[in-house]
């Protein structure tokens, strides 16, 4: 399964911010103004959680490194290398026969792939998952994906109150909506990192069909992108709804979709180029300005959407712009609700660290 050897451009001192989503980065920067936010998720999950999941793994999976899994090793390291990390997480091969990866825990992530990732993907596609779970790590998501299981907590603590559980399944809402913009930032960060827009899409299309590609077609996968995109009537548009509002991955066609506008849209070549945001510039960031940024991308998704109940909504407004301003409002609003949670599951996590559930914070592919 070895290709020739392919030059990539190394990207020096890149953040985390040039590849993540802006309705991702939006969310992301206000949680990062909660000064020690995270300290306080990690202490409310314990320790011992984090590496009890190691633990479980170390047991009962393969650890890789330059002896075991040497194919897997060369390719992470490689991802890594393209994307300035100079600290290798820890990466474990596990029995799982579909294509699967995650990253899991806070103060020290690791990340998991499957047997069947390893057995199915060409070298290319290989550095494109490690890049994406890389992304992740790079991003921070797994501690902050916390926050989402803490409310999920209080869902069914207060259940009894109604006002208060419509309050919060509100709040995971917006989360959940913030979680498949992180997976499109993971998308962009395997991409990056091994910098070839057929592999990224072969990997998609491997996850939704398997690993035979030899009788899947790129371009007709794309055509079931833009389908599931814009077509059917309004029927289709609520069965979306449901498919999508409680879950936090994306479709792989809708992100292979996503994939293919972000590099159209020149952001990619820009990057390559060596016109991205920097490390020691993150200091910098605006909260003001990345939330704006969210929503002029929701404003600009809802203008230009074929879903038909969003054209509907459109033509029922008078016009694309009043429909637009609404979404970019909404998006503004669930950024705002991201950081309140956060918040809000500080003081919770202060209050009754002895209460907590086991577990730790997960990002998956």
């Amino acid at each position: 399964m070895s290709q020739p050897v392919r030059q990539r451009v190394t990207l020096t001192g890149i953040s985390s911010r040039a590849w993540e989503h802006p309705a991702d980065r939006g969310a992301l920067t206000a949680l990062r103004e909660l000064r020690g936010f995270d300290d306080v998720v990690r202490a409310f999950f314990g320790m011992w959680n984090e590496r009890g999941f190691r633990l479980q793994y170390l047991a009962g999976a393969v650890r890789v490194d330059h002896r075991q899994y040497p194919r897997v090793y060369q390719r992470f390291t490689e991802a890594a290398t393209t994307l300035d990390v100079a600290e290798l997480p820890e990466l474990f091969v596990a029995q799982n026969p579909t294509i699967h990866s995650q990253a899991i825990g806070m103060d020290k992530p690791f990340i998991v792939i499957s047997t069947a990732a390893v057995e199915k993907l060409d070298d290319d596609e290989l550095r494109a998952l490690l890049g994406h779970e890389i992304g992740h790590v790079r991003s921070g998501h797994a501690v902050y994906q916390t926050i989402m299981m803490i409310l999920t907590r209080w869902v069914t603590n207060v259940s009894w109150i109604p006002v208060g559980v419509i309050a919060l399944r509100a709040i995971i809402a917006a989360m959940y909506e913030w979680w498949r913009k992180a997976e499109l930032s993971a998308d962009r960060a395997g991409l990056l990192a091994d910098q070839d827009p057929a592999a990224s899409i072969r990997l998609l299309m491997k996850m939704a069909g398997g690993g035979d590609l030899s009788q899947i077609d790129t371009a007709a996968f794309l055509e079931q992108a833009a389908e599931y995109e814009g077509g059917g009537d309004l029927r289709d548009s609520f069965h979306k709804i449901g498919m999508t509002a409680w879950t936090n991955v994306p479709a792989p066609v809708a992100r292979a979709a996503e994939l293919r506008k972000w590099v159209d849209s020149g952001d990619y070549a820009r990057i390559l180029g060596g016109d991205y945001d920097r490390r020691d510039s993150d200091g910098n960031a605006s909260v003001t300005a990345d939330v704006k940024a969210a929503a002029a991308h929701y404003r600009e998704t809802f203008r230009n959407s074929q879903d038909p109940l969003v054209t509907l909504a459109r033509r029922v407004s008078g016009g694309a712009a009043d429909l637009g301003d609404w979404a970019g409002s909404q998006a503004g609003r669930a950024a705002n609700w991201v950081s309140t949670a956060a918040g809000a599951a500080s003081r919770a996590a202060r209050r009754d660290t002895s209460e907590a559930d086991s577990g730790g914070g997960a990002a998956e592919n």
